[in-house]
């Protein structure tokens, strides 16, 4: 029998190998169907979350109404500080994965956005939409599925405009739940702390 920890090695290997074919599957899938009526409005739609700047317009709309909506407005951007902290500082440096490839006779040049020049994993973009649509949520329920929407559309244009593979955007998501856990938690101690 084979020593037991070369097997696991082998086994996580295989794995990891498999989801790379995979994602590269599903990326390639995404680039050559054709879909000119979402093309121009994804293209949009990606360019526009570039640094955040439609969470940062939503947050500067809701900070205009005292209470629950500034509360929330709070939340959101800090959770967005600690997402792309954490996509940026962290998670690009140590993965380094480098971008799709992205053809020059490409089918569809219309839907392309200009190819950053960071790493591809994981996807700030989608990273900081999540953490800011996961942290106002809670705080002002009547926005989280427009805002949860709004997320998973600015992830998936960050596929269709040809600059993420699909594990960017899943660890992307995952990342910004996990900072607008972090923000919720650290905004619930400090209030468990007040009262006591």
């Amino acid at each position: 029998m084979p020593d037991r920890p070369q097997w696991d090695q082998r086994v996580a290997r295989d794995l990891l190998r498999d989801l790379a074919a995979l994602d590269q599957a599903l990326y390639e899938a995404v680039t050559v169907t054709q879909t000119p009526a979402l093309d121009h409005a994804l293209r949009r739609l990606s360019a526009a979350a570039d640094h955040s700047k439609i969470s940062f317009t939503i947050a500067g709309l809701l900070a205009m109404f005292p209470g629950r909506p500034r509360r929330a407005a709070a939340l959101g951007v800090a959770a967005i500080g600690v997402a792309s902290a954490s996509a940026n500082l962290l998670g690009k440096r140590l993965v380094r994965r480098p971008r799709p490839h992205r053809a020059v006779d490409s089918p569809f040049p219309g839907r392309h956005v200009p190819m950053p020049q960071s790493a591809s994993f994981p996807s700030g973009h989608t990273a900081s939409a999540v953490a800011f649509a996961a942290a106002v949520g809670p705080a002002l329920p009547v926005v989280t599925v427009p805002l949860g929407l709004l997320a998973c559309a600015v992830g998936y244009s960050r596929i269709h405009t040809g600059v993420h593979y699909p594990g960017d955007v899943v660890a992307g998501a995952v990342l910004g739940t996990g900072a607008a856990a972090v923000v919720l938690a650290a905004v619930g101690r400090q209030g468990l702390g007040r009262r006591g």
